[in-house]
């Protein structure tokens, strides 16, 4: 068998979940010269070309880039030289991040007029240096405003559990792109739930740092009060070992905060004894289905979780999401609201208008209230460590669904999805969205959010590979 075809079927265990061994297995190989990093990422290549039509993940996919950044990489290699820490691994991003000689679109028509980005994004740059292999952008939502990829100009993006429903948004194409094995590691956003509802709906794992802590310039910014840029990955150690590379002080990027970089990789592994582990009760409970509520139960029970908590003013923390989300998105798009609206995203357009045309006294309150709101939630961090909720309230919906039923409660379909997702971003709180597979989905996964205090998503990350070490979470191989 060759050194690439050694690889090609590990990492399963006996519970049925990819556990990531196999890329795993593939750096180490591609460090010690059993691989080449040509060899892995023609695999990737030639597993976009047979399953991308029926996922439509990617929007651009720059290959000729991706073999002089492979070959590169086994030229060091053959040179003697140590490799960086993802050498050769293949990646993809999300279409809003910046590629040095492409039109960063960002979902949209209007955008593809724009002139090509001069450099990358700061975070493909960090990839780039550790060695990681860039082989395209990936779909999402228009100006990354929706919860589902049902891009109008591009296609919606399909789940590859179920290609007749929807992969969640709005960095669809990322969490979709890992779901379906295109590539290992990808990079999205979140402002309201974007990383965390494609994680939840594709069975991924993915990860929303604390608010400032990735750097965001080079990126297309949707709320920027609000925006948080963050990886999804086949598995939980996969997952830190990217955030590590990720993680430099941006002095170029005020968002950025100056604090020194925390390594989390080789504490990933260290179990969870010691930890507080609580659930979130209260609003997080009665906007979820029972699925939802079952994922939690059993990401508790693994944990062992000591107890039920209430976070506080779940409800009136979404609604400000809200409104400063419409707003800051309104007030970023106004020009071409007013001169070319038609141009826009029918499932968007009339919100970035309502935004753009809410009372600055609303917007003023709703960031009040966000000051205080984190106050009550940072207080909750005094007890415990970690925190669990579902991610969203049901697994995936049928692509084109307009309303949803929570609890006898009707609610437009789109929006639900991040019901679960807004508040504890609005608290700027890291997260790591683990991929479990609850009974009653009709074997579709659906997520958890792993929650930690500000800067602490070592704690996350612990939790999470303690979730995928006991096979209670991990990826189940798309049937594509």
């Amino acid at each position: 068998m060759s050194a690439a075809g050694k690889f090609r079927h590990a990492g399963a265990d006996a519970a049925g979940f990819l556990d990531g061994g196999d890329t795993l297995a593939r750096l180490a190989a591609v460090a010690r010269g059993e691989l080449r990093a040509r060899d892995w990422l023609e695999q990737c290549i030639a597993r976009v070309d047979a399953v991308d039509d029926r996922v439509n993940a990617f929007t651009l996919r720059t290959l000729d880039r991706a073999r002089r950044e492979a070959d590169a990489i086994d030229a060091r290699r053959a040179a003697g030289e140590t490799l960086p820490p993802l050498a050769g691994l293949p990646y993809a991003v999300k279409n809003l991040y910046d590629i040095d000689g492409e039109v960063t679109v960002a979902g949209s028509r209007i955008n593809r007029e724009h002139a090509p980005a001069a450099a990358d994004a700061a975070l493909v740059q960090r990839l780039r240096e550790a060695g990681a292999v860039l082989v395209g952008a990936l779909n999402m939502d228009e100006y990354a405003y929706g919860f589902t990829t049902e891009n109008t100009h591009d296609g919606p993006v399909r789940n590859p559990h179920d290609p007749r429903r929807i992969a969640g948004g709005s960095s669809g194409g990322s969490g979709a792109a890992v779901a379906a094995g295109q590539v290992p590691v990808t990079l999205g956003s979140d402002t309201n739930g974007s990383i965390r509802v494609p994680a939840s709906l594709c069975g991924v794992w993915g990860l929303k740092p604390t608010f400032g802590r990735l750097s965001r310039r080079g990126t297309y910014p949707f709320v920027h009060s609000i925006d948080h840029l963050g990886p999804f990955a086949d598995s939980a150690t996969l997952l830190a070992r990217v955030y590590d590379a990720l993680q430099f002080v941006d002095a170029r990027d005020p968002a950025c905060h100056a604090r020194a970089v925390q390594p989390v990789a080789p504490v990933v592994g260290q179990g969870v004894q010691g930890l507080r582990v609580g659930v979130l009760d209260g609003y997080f409970d009665d906007n979820a289905t029972d699925p939802a509520r079952a994922a939690v139960r059993m990401a508790g029970r693994a944990l062992g979780s000591q107890g039920l908590v209430e976070w506080p003013d779940a409800g009136l923390a979404r609604v400000a999401a809200f409104i400063i989300t419409a707003s800051e998105g309104g007030s970023l798009h106004l020009d071409d609201l007013r001169r070319r609206a038609d141009d826009f995203e029918p499932l968007s357009v009339d919100r970035f208008i309502a935004g753009a045309l809410q009372p600055a006294h609303w917007v003023a309150r709703a960031h009040r209230f966000r000051r205080v709101y984190r106050e009550r939630v940072l207080a909750l961090f005094r007890r415990w460590d970690v925190l669990l909720a579902p991610a969203t309230p049901v697994s995936a919906l049928p692509i084109g669904t307009e309303w949803l039923d929570v609890n006898g409660a009707t609610q437009p379909a789109r929006a639900a999805m991040g019901l679960l997702t807004q508040p504890v971003s609005f608290a700027g709180c890291p997260v790591v969205a683990a991929p479990l597979w609850p009974d009653g989905t009709e074997g579709l996964p659906l997520g958890v959010q792993v929650i930690a205090a500000p800067w602490r998503e070592d704690l996350a990350l612990r939790a999470a590979r303690a979730l995928e070490r006991a096979g209670v979470a991990g990826l189940r191989r798309a049937a594509l």
